[in-house]
């Protein structure tokens, strides 16, 4: 799981400030304010891990990539390559780390993880790494940080605090640039005698972005027929185009979940039916093929009490446009990070307010006998949403700490991040300005508008 990140001189940011981060956290704000960007950024990190080019410090992205950010000058903030990009990162290994230290045996534990990035444009405007810090902590504290960085002559050095790095006899030469924004070459870790475990470092980096799954605002419109030819995708896809897909796949492989400790177990597709009962937008639900032995399959549901059973793409265009975000966010694997844009498009409100309870169930539902660990981070508009949230914190059936709540807005310097202050009863006591709109302008613009129409109407 993410537990922060903090972001400075990118797109719209110019300092993001630390934004800690819960198992379920919502991005609230005006269009435009910079919250899709934040993703965005993620979603570059995890294909430049993915790359094959390990030259390239940042993937920006192409038409064939998850996201396409253009040039470094336009991922920069107002477009001035004489900035650097820094973000930090931390994230919980869950199985820990521990490093051993092979000429002394020290041993280093910890069960969180850190990175400190600074890309810094070269002499052709492509981002380079400046500096990179890897940071080890065991709980509160840091056990270890190991930072590769250039000095002022403009090569790269290797230092550690809290373990001792020893250069290997013989290899006196210059370190390589560093491979991708998070690698310290293997040719480099060779000149040091007890830096392998540099590289477990950066394969844990691998691991948490290879479980980081965004799903955007826009989904893919429903089918009458969907082809499945037994194959398991890792994901929904950017538009959750492979929803239908992975029930079949997770029906096939026989997965049960169950909602939080003393649940029963159910099947993927009772889950899932489940849960789009509990939005109210339907009465039944069910995945089944046209003919025996087929791999083509409709998706049947069934809106009203003894209705008849119509095909998906017969019905309101909210249910299929909803069906991703509840699909992935119980199909993704266990520990996974999981970025949805707007999930409450195309829905009623009474809906919206029901699937914050969904997500509350997908934090909390159990897989193979333990807790799955998912990670929501939303970006919503909807209040209807937020007052859900709040409710269920001041009936104790979510934590104020399995939430956190956030709001973006425009500033001086360009995009500005608060997080709101939610307390053991639900309540906000640091409301910002136009949350949702001005409400009131509109009530008293209304009321005034109906006094000018009946004055003008006794004039007349």
């Amino acid at each position: 799981m993410l537990t922060f990140f903090h972001l400075q001189n990118f797109k719209a940011w110019q300092d993001t400030g630390r934004i800690n981060l819960a198992p379920l956290t919502v991005i609230f704000g005006a269009n435009s304010a910079g919250k899709s960007s934040l993703g965005h950024w993620l979603l570059a990190l995890k294909q430049t891990a993915q790359s094959t080019d390990r030259r390239r410090a940042l993937h920006l992205g192409d038409d064939r990539a998850l996201v396409d950010l253009g040039t470094f000058a336009d991922c920069l903030h107002g477009h001035d390559l004489a900035r650097e990009l820094e973000f930090s990162l931390r994230w919980r290994v869950s199985d820990g780390l521990t490093v051993t230290d092979p000429l002394t045996a020290q041993r280093l534990k910890g069960n969180e993880l850190g990175l400190d990035v600074a890309l810094a444009a070269d002499n052709a405007g492509q981002p380079s790494v400046r500096a990179l810090r890897y940071r080890l902590f065991d709980g509160f504290t840091e056990t270890l940080s190991v930072k590769l960085e250039r000095n002022t002559a403009g090569q790269l050095e290797l230092e550690a605090t809290g373990y001792k790095l020893v250069r290997t006899v013989g290899k006196p030469w210059p370190l390589d640039a560093p491979e991708k924004f998070y690698r310290v070459s293997e040719a480099s870790l060779a000149r040091f005698q007890n830096a392998g475990f540099m590289s477990d470092f950066a394969l844990a980096l691998e691991a948490m972005l290879d479980q980081f799954y965004y799903l955007g605002p826009l989904r893919q419109a429903p089918r009458r027929i969907y082809q499945w030819a037994g194959d398991a995708p890792e994901d929904l896809g950017l538009r959750g185009e492979y929803a239908i897909a992975a029930i079949l796949a997770a029906e096939a492989q026989g997965r049960t979940l169950n909602l939080g400790h003393r649940q029963r177990w159910r099947s993927f597709s009772e889950i899932v039916a489940g849960a789009l009962k509990q939005l109210g937008v339907i009465t039944s639900f069910s995945v089944k093929p046209v003919a025996q032995g087929r791999k083509e399959y409709e998706v049947l549901v069934r809106t009203h009490g003894e209705t008849s059973e119509v095909k998906l793409t017969d019905v309101g265009f909210g249910v299929s446009q909803v069906l991703p975000t509840i699909v992935e966010a119980f199909y993704c694997p266990p520990r996974s990070v999981l970025w949805m844009e707007q999930p409450e498009i195309h829905l009623h409100p009474q809906v919206q307010a029901n699937l914050a309870d969904v997500f509350i169930d997908a934090i909390h539902a159990r897989e193979d006998g333990r807790d799955r660990g998912v990670q929501l981070i939303v970006e919503s508009h909807s209040e209807h949403f937020l007052n859900r949230l709040q409710r269920r914190v001041a009936e104790r059936k979510l934590d104020p700490g399995e939430v956190a709540i956030y709001f973006c807005s425009h500033g001086r310097k360009g995009a500005a991040m608060k997080r709101l202050e939610l307390d053991e009863e639900g309540e906000i006591a640091n409301w910002p300005d136009h949350f949702f709109g001005d409400e009131m302008s509109d009530i008293a613009g209304r009321t005034l508008a109906a006094m000018e129409h009946r004055r003008k109407a006794k004039a007349g």
